[in-house]
């Protein structure tokens, strides 16, 4: 998802100053083998690069650094429910301080301190 939001940001600027530019880029879809002619066709929303394509790709590239943002958070949910030298979750050591709830505080806190700072830069 990182990377399709990086090749939408890429192609954006290429796609507004030349359909050809998004034509070359996305075109390399096509030498998928079997699927890549109607992947293209159902990128581009039809045969050729024209505003409903952009369209396209500008909605992809505002979403998907909210679907980042999503999968980060999962990520860290579920790394700080298990610990990350012990994915599978099974017990090692039954006296050693817990994983989870520290490092989510601390987590939560640098969040916090981080709008709080921004919060101050905008009103100032």
């Amino acid at each position: 998802s990182t990377m399709a939001t990086a090749f939408m940001g890429y192609v954006l600027p290429w796609g507004q100053m030349s359909f050809w530019g998004a034509t070359v880029i996305t075109n390399l879809l096509s030498a998928i083998p079997y699927i890549g002619t109607n992947l293209v066709e159902w990128i581009w929303g039809g045969f050729s690069v024209d505003k409903a394509t952009l369209t396209r790709f500008f909605a992809f590239h505002f979403i998907l650094p909210f679907i980042i943002m999503a999968l980060a958070m999962v990520h860290l949910l579920f790394l700080h429910e298990t610990g990350s030298n012990n994915p599978t979750g099974i017990p090692s050591d039954t006296d050693k301080i817990p994983f989870h709830p520290y490092y989510t505080i601390k987590d939560i806190l640098g969040a916090m301190l981080l709008i709080l700072t921004l919060m101050l830069l905008e009103g100032g």
